[in-house]
């Protein structure tokens, strides 16, 4: 079930994270335990038509999740529990390459509130240089597929050549338009392709982008509002170094933000060095709320309604 994939996952700086992310030792469940910022309030609202409303649910969303990496492999449900614990009411998985479908399925489908994602990250477009629109469309007619992704380009590390990520990267914009999902987008130090090539293909027909993981510079972002998407920020936004990325996280409308871990990558502060986990969506919630000039329980709210406004066909069920 559990995918060995060293270099898959979100558009962040991973160069001073991957190192001691893949070196540290396995911590026990008592190791991993550190305060967090107070929890959200746990979904008590009634049922109605099958999910709860999310407008009226205070608690955490982690918009982005790997449960399917072998970093996982030993203690998933403990994950998961400390998940709940620290307030995380739902998740949403991510699918890194067609391969790993099954295992993320099979994840997502033994739990309530959980959801999961269909497509090929830009690392991995070598491997499905022909991967067709209508592939994911297939993938995506499960009910707990909520989202096309995650996909987009990365000229950092280059793994994939160019001209195939853009190929890629086109069969999940058609997809994202014909099935009305959102595309979950990984851009590094390709701002300003990444933005040509969604306002080209915007026009051509209306699909709503989020920027994952995000580290890029404000003309991209702006360029994705006006497209009506949305950014979501990662631990990356607790960084000591990342000055930049919170400037934009305060210039950004707070209706069109969300939050993520990118577990089992890019651990916040105070977690730095140790695997993350979706439990630690709460430090990012903290330090946005403070980027902000807000209450965490006013980023917890906002960030909630917001990934339902997003990823609409994703429906709570009572626990």
């Amino acid at each position: 079930m559990f995918i060995s994939s060293p270099v898959y996952g979100g558009g962040g700086s991973r160069s001073e994270t991957e190192g001691a992310a893949a070196s540290q030792k396995r911590k026990t469940p008592k190791e991993e335990e550190t305060p967090l910022p107070p929890p959200a309030l746990r979904a008590t609202s009634p049922v109605n038509g099958g999910g709860i409303n999310p407008v009226i649910v205070p608690m955490l969303v982690d918009s982005h999740v790997n449960l399917h990496s072998e970093k996982f492999a030993d203690d998933l449900e403990e994950v998961i529990a400390r998940a709940h614990e620290a307030g995380v009411g739902a998740m949403l998985t991510i699918s890194d390459k067609l391969t790993s479908t099954e295992a993320i399925k099979e994840i997502t489908d033994a739990h309530k509130n959980m959801w999961r994602s269909v497509g090929v990250h830009p690392h991995y477009a070598i491997e499905t240089p022909d991967l067709s629109a209508e592939t994911l469309i297939d993938l995506a007619k499960d009910e707990k597929v909520v989202g096309i992704g995650e996909c987009g380009l990365d000229f950092y590390y280059g793994y994939s050549p160019q001209d195939v990520q853009e190929k890629v990267f086109r069969a999940h914009i058609a997809a994202s338009r014909e099935t009305g999902l959102p595309l979950i987008i990984h851009t590094r130090d390709a701002d300003e392709r990444t933005k040509e090539m969604l306002e080209e293909e915007h026009a051509r027909g209306a699909f709503t982008p989020l920027l994952h993981c995000y580290t890029g510079g404000r003309e991209l972002a702006q360029a994705v509002l006006n497209l009506g998407g949305y950014i979501s920020f990662s631990g990356i936004l607790t960084f000591k170094n990342a000055t930049d990325i919170r400037e934009i996280a305060a210039w950004a409308p707070m209706e069109r933000l969300i939050i993520e871990t990118d577990c089992p990558y890019l651990a916040p502060v105070p977690m730095r060095g140790r695997r993350c986990e979706p439990a630690h969506v709460a430090h990012v919630a903290a330090k946005l709320a403070e980027v902000k000039g807000l209450s965490i329980e006013e980023v917890e709210k906002a960030t909630t309604e917001n990934f339902f406004k997003l990823f609409s066909r994703a429906k709570l069920e009572a626990e």
